[in-house]
């Protein structure tokens, strides 16, 4: 998920549903460049024995995009990397669709490699719980100056469970509010007013228009775990608590841990999600599809989409879909401990070089020449620079043709040392501060869940929801008739131990 394609916040379920089985490894081959001369940065230090071979790091993250030039900016970074620090970077870029079960494996057949993305949303609580990802106290003492120089003491600590610190949280922004963003020039066309879309429902006669009067074109492109439906209710109204179903309202006074599925919201939304999946506005794979949302706009079929919404998302959003792009708000920001820990790199237990790869995550906080060709490229080929580090596209080159495109600068080391694109606002990252400041809190903002005790009764209620929710998500089936089924089977699954035991923790966590 670029920033719009990896959603942030969130609850690792949701996700799960759009696992494929039996996917092949996708295996990049690293090409070692000649040692030559870097003339891009002036800090060429070299910082390791250049007698001792170099250390070759692999960085798993994950992207719905696989770069026809990875190969030629692995090189390009690698060429600096041995320089900087005697080092050579893989890049394993891998489809969310697969992430589970192809991160799993590796743990299984004890595969080396040395950065994982990771996530409150992905699953952070069950890696540390299997112990498949190491404490990184020590690490960030001796080698990750710069990143506690960066980041705020407070942030730092969103990466800690049971008093240890296993993630390296990246610094960007800290908050989510959820919207929809539509394409301007049939906005233009059919002279719709936005000033009146305040909830949901009000969509409804933009998207009978579209349906009516563009054909071929999707009104609202959607999958199973991004559709409105999950993003407005699971992260909009709700604060997750972590792995597993039980969540807080946004509003709560009593810190009260409710099933999310029984509330008459989740039943509004699942019936509206129905009744426009019945009327042709939402694409017809939506339970099925593991493709970003903005492919289907890039390729002229779609119209909108929900999207998690922050300063210059507009400009985002146009970039990842090749077409102008506007955004209509429809929850307020809003700040949880997954929010804080939304994008995280944390050392797996099979790395053999936990001290280097400190290192490297070290290294992008600090080092924007690294943290630019990570996030966008090398320089002249895949973009342009002007003096005042504002970027765009070479002659001929667009979002639609560009060779490198992971599109995921939210997820890398300091996103505030990013270059800006020439058409985003060159006070953007004053704007996230701005955002992170004004945000509600959440009531729970610091509590992390351990699952533990009920980790056998999140993985059937997993397996209920694989069942049910990408039908009721993308509004497939009449939830008069599913919902009933799903919450029953939930209640069987052990739902209510869950709630019960999150509810007992936040007790315990609000008497601290």
């Amino acid at each position: 998920m670029h920033e719009a394609c990896l959603a942030k916040k969130g609850v690792a379920q949701m996700y799960r549903v759009t696992k494929a089985w039996h996917q092949t490894f996708i295996v990049f081959i690293l090409i070692l460049p000649m040692l030559v001369a870097c003339n891009k940065q002036t800090d060429l230090s070299v910082k390791a024995d250049p007698k001792q071979a170099p250390t070759h790091l692999v960085m798993v993250f994950p992207s719905s995009a696989l770069p026809k030039d990875l190969e030629l900016v692995e090189a390009e970074i690698n060429q600096y990397l041995l320089k900087k620090m005697n080092a050579t970077l893989e890049i394993r870029p891998t489809h969310l669709g697969v992430w589970w079960d192809k991160i799993s494996l590796m743990f299984t057949s004890n595969e080396p490699f040395d950065l994982l993305f990771t996530a409150g949303w992905l699953e952070l609580g069950q890696e540390v719980a299997k112990e498949q990802i190491i404490p990184l106290d020590d690490l960030l003492e001796q080698y990750g100056q710069d990143i506690t120089k960066v980041l705020d003491p407070a942030i730092v600590q969103g990466g800690k469970l049971d008093g240890k610190i296993y993630g390296v949280v990246t610094n960007k922004e800290f908050a989510a509010t959820k919207g929809i963003v539509m394409r301007k020039d049939l906005i233009a066309k059919y002279q719709f007013n936005l000033s009146n879309i305040h909830e949901l429902k009000d969509l409804a006669p933009i998207l009978q228009t579209i349906k009516l009067n563009e054909p071929g074109i999707i009104p609202l492109q959607a999958r199973s775990d991004r559709t409105p439906l999950t993003l407005l209710m699971q992260y909009g109204k709700y604060d997750m608590l972590g792995d597993g179903p039980g969540v807080l309202d946004r509003n709560s006074r009593d810190l009260k841990v409710i099933n999310m599925y029984e509330t008459p919201q989740y039943k509004e939304y699942a019936e509206l999600m129905h009744k426009w999946n019945q009327a042709g506005y939402i694409n017809r794979d939506a339970a099925t599809t593991n493709d970003n949302e903005f492919y289907a706009v890039k390729a002229g079929k779609a119209f909108a989409y929900a999207e998690s919404l922050k300063p210059g998302i507009e400009v985002q959003v146009s970039r990842d879909t090749g077409v102008p792009m506007t955004a209509v708000e429809l929850t307020k920001p809003f700040t949880t401990t997954a929010d804080t820990t939304s994008a995280m790199f944390s050392i797996p237990r099979t790395s053999k070089k936990p001290e280097e790869a400190m290192k490297f995550l070290n290294l992008l906080y600090t080092d924007e020449y690294l943290l630019n060709l990570l996030n966008w490229g090398i320089e002249g080929k895949h973009y342009i620079k002007s003096a005042d580090n504002r970027i765009q596209y070479p002659a001929g080159v667009d979002a639609s043709n560009v060779g490198y495109n992971i599109n995921a600068s939210w997820m890398f080391g300091n996103q505030l040392n990013s270059y800006i694109w020439s058409n985003e606002d060159p006070d953007i990252w004053e704007k996230y501060k701005q955002f992170n400041d004004q945000a509600d809190k959440s009531p729970a903002l610091g509590f992390v869940f351990y699952n533990d005790k009920v980790k056998n009764e999140i993985a059937a209620c997993l397996d209920v929801d694989k069942e049910f929710g990408p039908a009721l998500n993308t509004g497939e089936l009449d939830p008069d008739i599913i919902l009933p089924k799903y919450l029953e089977k939930l209640k069987l699954a052990g739902i209510d131990r869950i709630i019960a035991e999150k509810q007992r923790q936040l007790n315990e966590w609000a008497k601290k």
